[in-house]
């Protein structure tokens, strides 16, 4: 038996909608006369991901949306066993395998991936809705792969709240999305650090020409340098990073310009309304109100944590994040931190390398600051040993051209 359908009027259903250069709202945009319930919607570009998204909003239906890309055969199958219709661009659907009562309202995300193959998490608008007070008029960039949990925090401000107009940018305007923004009046963007570095690195005056009056960062660490750099460029702008995930939704708002948290928000008095910062050991521990379908209690997000002074930064990945030279541990994140504090590097990445006698060392890649002129090994090895001890200094550094990105706008970092 289907679960009834609801039909929701959309506060922000006359906010402007930009997508493939063309001007529209979320109430003009391509309508789906009928989505099968649930539906796994795979999409090429964004004005498909929004009109499924209208869709789910207005009527309830059971959506997962991601690019088609991010969906491999073997996932296509494991939906279909899920009870999942598969919708393909041009309306092509594969019934689902398995018939199962609908989860009326019901929203999936992908993860990232990050530790392994992409898993579901279940939500539902009202849990994707984590700004819920009166926001200032803003349009809004939009550069995040359709379906991620970045995606929905954007989409889901415009579709709840009047006067929060979006910008799209597809994958192949990315190199040149300064310039859209500009065009388009574009006052608040979000994006990983390296979606910002990638835009300092390609051309700093062009992204200093947006009008942005908010800056987010999220996804992946945030160091102090990139802070820096957007504050240098943008004196006037709220800059804000955010720690989130499909898991536990948006936990962790910072707005006071400095990396990491303060030491005084874990372990803070009980709040129904706030999530709860805890640790176990080095790893970050989070009760949230806004976690994911069947997440209960206390979730191990398995990111570590180091403390500078009174601040708690997150460094990386607990599985990847500390390396033993020879039986001394370093934080690949905080040894990441030092390089790109370099004025003469825009990216780096940090990881172990196999070494004889000590098993492990540092290694590390990276992209010069190509405005600053060249840069030697030698430099950064004199550079890491003033401010790391001997055995967290890369003894291993690669230079490369480009700063690499995924579709999820992250680096493997």
């Amino acid at each position: 038996m289907t679960a009834p359908r609801r039909t929701t009027a959309l506060i922000g259903d006359d906010n402007t909608v930009v997508v493939a250069g063309k001007s529209l709202t979320w109430r003009t945009l391509h309508k789906l006369s009928q989505l099968p319930s649930p539906a796994a919607v795979l999409v090429d570009n964004g004005a498909d991901a929004l009109a499924a998204l209208r869709h789910h909003a207005v009527h309830g239906t059971e959506l997962l949306v991601a690019t088609r890309s991010r969906v491999d055969h073997r996932m296509r199958e494991e939906l279909g066993e899920s009870g999942f219709a598969i919708v393909l661009p041009g309306g092509d659907v594969t019934p689902a395998k398995l018939k199962r009562v609908e989860e009326s309202g019901r929203a999936w995300l992908l993860t990232s991936g990050s530790t392994g193959r992409p898993k579901r998490i279940g939500h539902t608008l009202e849990t994707l809705t984590t700004v819920t007070g009166e926001q200032p008029p803003r349009t809004w960039l939009l550069p995040y792969s359709p379906g991620t949990y970045a995606w929905w925090q954007v989409v889901t401000l415009s579709l709840t709240h009047a006067d929060q107009g979006l910008v799209v940018i597809e994958p192949d305007e990315l190199e040149d999305w300064p310039a859209i923004a500009a065009e388009h009046g574009v006052t608040a963007a979000s994006g990983t650090p390296t979606f910002w570095r990638q835009a300092i690195y390609r051309d700093a005056d062009a992204l200093a020409a947006v009008p942005l009056e908010q800056i987010t960062l999220g996804g992946e660490p945030v160091d102090q340098a990139i802070l820096d750099q957007l504050r240098d460029l943008f004196p006037k702008a709220r800059i804000s990073w955010i720690y989130a995930s499909s898991e536990v939704g948006a936990s962790i708002v910072v707005h006071d310009g400095l990396a990491g948290f303060p030491r005084e928000w874990l372990d803070r008095k009980p709040d129904p309304d706030r999530p709860m910062l805890s640790l176990d050991g080095d790893e970050l521990v989070i009760r949230s109100p806004h976690h994911g379908a069947g997440l209960v209690g206390a979730v191990h997000t398995g990111d570590r944590v180091e403390f500078v002074d009174d601040r708690v930064l997150i460094t990386g990945r607990i599985d990847t994040d500390e390396i033993n030279v020879g039986g001394s541990k370093v934080s690949a994140g905080i040894v990441r931190n030092v390089l790109m504090g370099h004025p003469g590097v825009s990216w780096a990445r940090v990881y172990a390398r196999k070494a004889p006698l000590v098993g492990r060392m540092v290694a590390a890649e990276v992209v010069p600051n190509r405005a600053l002129g060249p840069i030697t090994h030698d430099d950064l090895v004199q550079w890491c040993s003033s401010r790391l001890p001997d055995y967290g200094v890369p003894r291993r550094i690669r230079f490369l051209d480009e700063i690499p990105q995924k579709e999820t706008l992250k680096s493997d970092v």
